[in-house]
């Protein structure tokens, strides 16, 4: 990992430990982006996810724009399918 980027991934370790402490009478979902390539591009409507390890595409770089991010993020909320856990996103 990246030096610049430990204090965001030790943040986020913290934040879902915090949501995987909870009971059962509180529903989340936790939605992790790509740990490097996570940026503003184009919306293509198009994106797969994962459980507990970045999506990643051909090349082995895990990707996606906000614009897709967003959209799964939106996705998620009309349509549940990662209640009380962890999911990731990318191409």
């Amino acid at each position: 990992m990246r030096e610049e980027f430990k204090p965001y991934a030790v943040g986020q370790i913290r934040a879902l430990d915090a949501y995987l402490a909870l009971d059962d009478g509180v529903t989340w979902t936790y939605l992790s982006p790509p740990p490097v390539h996570f940026a503003p591009g184009e919306r293509t409507g198009h994106y797969r996810t994962g459980l507990d390890r970045p999506v990643v595409g051909d090349d082995g770089q895990a990707r996606i724009s906000y614009e897709d991010y967003v959209s799964a993020l939106v996705d998620e909320i009309e349509t549940p399918r990662h209640l009380n856990r962890r999911f990731t996103v990318g191409y």
